[in-house]
This record gives structure tokens, sequence and C-alpha cells, in this order.
């Protein structure tokens, strides 16, 4: 299903399921990650449904801001998983079962920003280039999610944009993801794309 017009970058409240039909394969991303190869299967089988919540918080610099709660729920008896995000670019540390210890920060930006300061802190030219091409200009001229994150001991960096495109004639929430090898030059960019299926139950 589209997303509802009352959705925007700034109210992603809701359930959303990825649409695989819709979306790269994943399965790089997740064997550059060190994934194994049966946990790997597992995921290309299963459905990904996302309960996302959005609430004001205050951030680490004491000024208000915006955290970002995904209960993902997996089918096919895998155990899901808890993200918190804080949108206020500091460094917070996570552990779960798939990717173990990683750091990440979270911010909202703009397009011409991410781009400036991809260019600025020596961004592969062709990373930002598949992270600013192909949304809607919402997403171009207005607000984005920008995440990245770090896990030091599988030697992997993952830079991310959130943000609406035109998909097959509908507009769709839609996260883009850069993943590279720290000590290799191994990367894989991939295009997610997600259906809207409902409001949350508490809402």
């Amino acid at each position: 299903m589209a997303a509802p017009s009352s959705a925007d970058i700034k109210n992603l409240q809701g359930k959303w399921v990825m649409n695989k039909s819709l979306s790269d394969a994943f399965d790089p991303v997740l064997s550059l990650q060190g994934i194994g190869w049966l946990t790997r299967k597992a995921l290309g089988a299963a459905t990904i449904t996302q309960h996302l919540y959005q609430s004001p918080t205050t951030g680490e610099d004491n000024t208000p801001t915006t955290h970002i709660k995904i209960d993902q729920l997996i089918t096919g008896g895998l155990k899901g998983s808890v993200e918190n995000r804080t949108l206020d670019w500091h460094y917070r540390e996570h552990t779960d079962w798939l990717f173990g210890t990683v750091k990440g920060r979270s911010r909202y930006s703009t397009m011409a920003k991410t781009v400036e300061e991809g260019k600025s802190g020596g961004a592969k030219e062709e990373d930002i280039k598949f992270l600013a091409e192909g949304w809607l200009k919402e997403t171009e001229d207005g607000d984005i999610v920008e995440s990245y994150v770090d896990n030091e001991g599988n030697a992997w960096a993952a830079w991310q944009i959130w943000g609406f495109a035109d998909i097959g004639g509908e507009r769709k929430l839609t996260r883009k993801f850069v993943v590279r090898k720290k000590n290799k030059d191994e990367v894989v960019r991939v295009r997610l794309v997600y259906d809207y299926i409902g409001a949350l139950e508490s809402e």
C-alpha cells in the first residue's frame, strides 16, 4: 500500500512491511557484514514488518529532538529486534543478535547538506550519487533521516538515507543504504521499499 498523505519524514508512526518485489536483494549486504549463510537464507524467506514509533525527546546536548523506536517483527521463527534512534547525531552503542555490537548516529538533515558534507568528508562520488538520486521532490528539497552505523568487529560501515520515492506510480517510504568494508574496496548499495499496512494499535 502507498504511504498515506498524512505520513511524512517527521510522521512515520505506523506499521510498515518491506516489499521484497520492489526492494533490492539484501543478501549481498548481509554477506558483506559477515552474516552466515543459514541466517541469510532464513531472513531472505521471512516477512519483515516494522512497527515504527516517533516521539519528542531531549538529545545529548539537551536540545529538543526526536526519538524513533522500531520494533522489527520477523516471520519464520527468527528473533525480532528493537532499534532506538535519537536524532541528535551523537554516537550510541547498540548490541543485537544479528549484527553484534555497533555504534550509530542519526539525524534529520537535507539532501543538499548530506551531499555537501559527504563530498567534503571524502565519501566516494558514486556512493553520494546513489544516495541522492531517485527521490520525490519532498525528499530532494525537504527533510530526510540520515544514519551512519559502524561495526568495528566486522569492519564495515553503513550510510543510510530515509525518504519518499515514486515506485511504480505510488509514493513509498524508501531507504537507501551504502555498506562498505572498511579494510577492503568492497561495497554494496541497495534500496529498500516499504508498504504502509496500517496504524499502530495504540494510536
